[in-house]
């Protein structure tokens, strides 16, 4: 029977969750790992084992907002949102989904705004760019579809509305399945348009 922790490995774990949830909020850091690098130093914490979940960063994310940047945060999360349905109308042809924390609410203000779209010829959303005059940069991003596949797949990075806004191009056919969530492990959410705009009117 494995072990159960101990209530103070409990408190260093919450504490070094509620840490790293602070340094993503006030740095804009994304990358869970780095977060809870950045805490377990400031806490002296060298026991991997120690460090919490993504999940239980996310639980601890959600709560740092709530508590010192309520209305900021869903001021700032809006006008994530509303440059993310923006660009997904722009982007119709290509059956655009919002992923990520602007879709979960969890977004700090640093946030990009996460897009798959969906084309079996990638080079159309560049010239789709090109005509409607936007600024762009060409990416490549590893996605996890699951436990054995990582696909390493084309993007494009833009603004719109002074909103950094990421793109992942998937074939055609990536609709059909999601990657795997970073935070929890399970098909990431993806929302479509109406879905955004059932989340703005609600908000």
């Amino acid at each position: 029977m494995p072990k159960r922790p101990t209530p103070r490995a409990e408190h260093l774990r919450l504490a070094l969750a509620q840490e790293a949830a602070r340094i993503m909020a006030e740095h804009g850091i994304s990358d869970f790992l780095l977060a809870k690098r950045k805490a377990a130093d400031r806490f002296g914490v060298a026991d991997g084992a120690a460090l919490p979940k993504n999940v239980e960063i996310e639980a601890a994310l959600e709560q740092y907002q709530r508590l010192f940047d309520g209305d900021g945060h869903a001021e700032s999360l809006r006008a994530q949102r509303d440059a993310a349905l923006k660009a997904m109308r722009q982007l119709r042809e290509f059956e655009p989904r919002l992923v990520g924390p602007v879709l979960t609410g969890t977004a700090t203000r640093h946030a990009q705004v996460q897009l798959h779209l969906f084309t079996d010829t990638a080079e159309s959303v560049t010239l789709k760019m090109l005509e409607m005059g936007l600024a762009h940069e060409v990416t490549e991003k590893r996605v996890r579809m699951d436990s054995a596949r990582v696909l390493v797949l084309p993007g494009l990075r833009f603004e719109l509305e002074a909103q950094p806004i990421e793109t992942t191009v998937f074939p055609a056919d990536g609709i059909r399945q999601s990657p795997v969530s970073p935070v929890d492990g399970r098909p990431m959410r993806r929302a479509s348009a109406s879905e955004v705009e059932a989340l703005l009117a609600a908000s």
